[in-house]
């Protein structure tokens, strides 16, 4: 399984699945992170957290651990 976190700066992926429950996928659901959806890794901060992406034609900034949750293609 590979996850957003592991993805390196440049790349585009897909996103497969999302993990998680309740508010905590409702959350990176709401920020237009869904099944299908293209996710391109902008850039990491030096420590690794946060992870800036752009999805749906918007830039966004996501923690790594919610990045752990979304198993990417």
């Amino acid at each position: 399984m590979k996850t957003l976190r592991d993805v390196k700066i440049g790349d585009t992926v897909s996103v497969v699945k999302l993990h998680g429950e309740g508010a905590v996928k409702r959350r990176i659901m709401d920020m237009g992170i869904t099944k299908g959806v293209d996710v391109n890794i902008r850039k990491v901060a030096p420590l690794g957290d946060p992870v800036e992406i752009t999805v749906r034609g918007y830039e966004l900034s996501i923690r790594k651990a919610d990045a752990e949750m979304i198993e990417v293609l």
